[in-house]
């Protein structure tokens, strides 16, 4: 009984972390320096909808290069595990310069 709890909880928690990878994007030659904007995406129905609008252009303030990343910090892990309740989720997006 005790190996097919353990298996069971062990593949609840590889489901629950599947989605935690990093998207980069280089924009020109990516980032040249290290001043970093950082802001927080959040989201509806489980990533579905989302409710605010990151402007990454905005963010990038006009620089030619730079780069976005858009993680699950454990931040919004720690978010994620009181707010999915109602169906909001957030993650992060960052840009360097």
């Amino acid at each position: 009984m005790f190996t097919k709890l353990s298996a069971a909880l062990l593949i609840v928690a590889m489901l629950c972390v599947i989605g935690c990878s990093a998207h980069i994007h280089k924009v020109g030659n990516g980032a040249q320096g290290t001043e970093l904007m950082v802001e927080r995406q959040w989201y509806v129905l489980w990533g579905f909808i989302p409710i605010n609008d990151v402007d990454t252009h905005a963010m990038a303030a006009g620089a030619m290069d730079y780069e976005i990343v858009t993680q699950y910090t454990p931040i919004d892990v720690v978010i994620n595990i009181f707010t999915s309740i109602v169906t909001v989720e957030c993650r992060t997006v960052s840009v360097e310069k």
